[in-house]
């Protein structure tokens, strides 16, 4: 097992992320009107994904990141002709935004504080990516393609950033809904006895 005085700096910075107190006021100030929006009732419990079994924003941010990576490929590989198709992949980008991230605030809202000041961040970096395609979709339909295409470069560069700390909380912190079957399942196999080695065969 690798020493944490060894760990990588980037998970270094994030662990330190986790602790940084000064977080604990932004986001007391945003979760009653999270909890009041997304993350009670019925509305609360879809956007969880209580009836399919697991969150459903890991589906969805796929769709997003998705659409936004291929836009970026059309425009690096694909020529003229794949403007109009780049344009309309960002666009397709900017209308799963907003389900993606109700269904991430339902996931913030039950979220122990420590990853809710990184759920934070995580939310503010994706407002300043989906802040860079919305611009870039802008300059596409001005007929500014170059322009559309750098910026959603620099806007992917910016959902890496989201992302990272979206994967950090949905595999390292497992902040995310899922069926108790699966927790049950789950605690079964760590309670199962290791096999005995096997024994030396005799000669």
């Amino acid at each position: 097992m690798a020493n944490i005085e060894q760990a990588p700096t980037i998970v270094s910075l994030t662990r330190r992320l986790e602790e940084t107190a000064a977080l604990d006021r932004p986001v007391q100030a945003v979760e009653p009107l999270v909890q009041r929006w997304f993350g009670t009732g019925a509305r609360g419990s879809a956007l969880r994904g209580e009836w399919l079994g697991h969150a459903v924003h890991p589906i969805l941010t796929d769709v997003v990141l998705g659409t936004w990576t291929s836009a970026s490929l059309l425009d690096l590989l694909g020529g003229r002709d794949s403007t109009a198709a780049a344009q309309r992949l960002v666009g397709a980008g900017l209308v799963a935004v907003g389900p993606t991230a109700w269904t991430g605030w339902a996931e913030w809202s039950a979220a122990e504080p420590r990853d809710q000041r990184v759920g934070l961040v995580h939310a503010v970096t994706n407002a300043v990516a989906i802040g860079t395609y919305a611009a870039s979709y802008v300059a596409r339909r001005q007929g500014r393609h170059r322009t559309g295409a750098s910026l959603a470069l620099a806007g992917s560069a910016v959902t890496g950033v989201g992302a990272y700390l979206g994967g950090h909380l949905a595999v390292a912190r497992k902040v995310g809904s899922r069926s108790p079957a699966f927790a049950h399942d789950e605690d079964r196999l760590l309670q199962r006895p290791a096999a005995a080695p096997a024994s030396t065969p005799r000669r």
